[in-house]
């Protein structure tokens, strides 16, 4: 039996994509953005910086593998939607546990396949990122219109994902000491510091520096996360409060969080960085390699050259800023996910920083 389109797409400019449900069968209003990549789609609806966003896959196949326990990217999901071309519920992993229809049915996530998502792609790239209402097939586009019109763009989402309590992720003969800073921290950031020697203490976002300074760490990191960072200014003076006293990481979120802490300014982009090929030179080397991003607001290139930081890293493709750093103060950033990186050296370059700076401190 033929399934029946149930659900469709309306975009606030009034476009409507007709398809079929799959997930959690409740409406929302979303950010809508797209995503390039290949593979991946288990750690991009658990990636905290896709909170409150509904995600359009570029790539057709989407489910194929299931979900395993051991891909999350977070504890809970809090993506928004996601948007597929084609859903396949009947995953030939050995190592899956559930399906990912299962997995976003229980996590109150609503999904719709079927409808052509290289035209979708083609017009959020065109005309940029726009608010967009998943609902039944039969909603009224005037009332859909108006459900998107009231909708509120909710603020400061990283309380939303960040922990409420400090927890630890120690490892065996652990050689540092290392606060993060829970913005919508990645997992497998987290399990890479603890490969490399690191225990890990995470605290939330709103923790205070004698919190942070009790921790006695060897050194502080500025996670991942989701939404605009001038919503959380409580992270901004952190910073300004450490900077200095520790050696200081950002990624993602927390590239831009140091870069407003030192005076730079931020903007919101067109259609954001939301892909696994972005092309990335190190100012540096000199080198190229591509990288893993999440991200709809960048740093102020012009506004840079009037604080203490420099630009490490550019975006080839657009000239976005990807890497900052202030020497004097032990403190540099990336734009990009540090575990994605191509090339034989893979996300050494971050990690070997890192520690690096902590060694000197030792």
């Amino acid at each position: 039996m033929a399934k029946q389109i149930n659900k469709k797409i309306v975009l606030a400019d009034g476009s409507e994509y007709y398809g079929y449900g799959f997930g959690a069968d409740v409406d929302r209003v979303c950010e809508i953005v797209f995503d390039t990549s290949m593979v991946g789609y288990q750690e991009i609806i658990s990636d905290p910086s896709y909170t409150n966003q509904m995600v359009v896959m570029t790539y057709t196949l989407i489910g194929n593998y299931g979900m395993t326990d051991e891909d999350y990217e977070s504890k809970a999901l809090t993506c928004g939607a996601l948007v597929v071309r084609e859903y396949n519920d009947l995953p030939s992993n050995f190592r899956y546990t559930k399906t990912l229809a299962e997995t976003m049915e229980e996590s109150d996530i609503p999904g719709i396949e079927g409808l052509d998502t290289r035209e979708l792609t083609r017009k959020l790239r065109d005309q940029g990122s726009c608010k967009a209402l998943i609902t039944s097939a039969d909603t009224p586009k005037e009332k859909a219109l108006e459900i998107i019109a009231a909708a509120e763009t909710p603020a400061n989402a990283v309380s939303k994902v960040s922990c409420r309590k400090r927890w630890y992720a120690r490892t065996a003969n652990a050689k540092y000491n290392v606060v993060a800073i829970d913005c919508g921290a990645r997992l497998s950031v987290i399990r890479t510091l603890n490969e490399k020697g690191c225990n890990v203490t995470v605290m939330p976002y709103n923790t205070t520096v004698a919190d942070v300074e009790r921790m006695n760490p060897d050194a502080v990191l500025i996670s991942e996360g989701p939404g605009n960072p001038e919503d959380v200014p409580e992270v901004i003076e952190l910073i300004r409060a450490l900077k200095g006293k520790y050696p200081i990481a950002g990624v993602g979120l927390g590239h831009q969080l140091v870069a407003l802490a030192y005076g730079a300014k931020v903007y919101k982009m067109k259609c954001g960085h939301h892909g696994c090929n972005h092309p990335i030179r190190n100012l540096k080397t000199n080198t190229i390699r591509t990288a893993t991003q999440n991200h709809n607001y960048a740093v102020d290139p012009v506004s840079v050259d009037e604080t203490d930081l420099k630009v490490t890293h550019l975006n080839i493709t657009d000239d976005t800023v990807e890497g900052l750093c202030c020497e004097k103060d032990r403190v540099f950033t990336i734009q990009y996910h540090p575990d994605t990186m191509s090339g034989p050296a893979g996300s050494v370059g971050f990690y070997d920083e890192f520690i690096g700076l902590m060694k000197e401190g030792k």
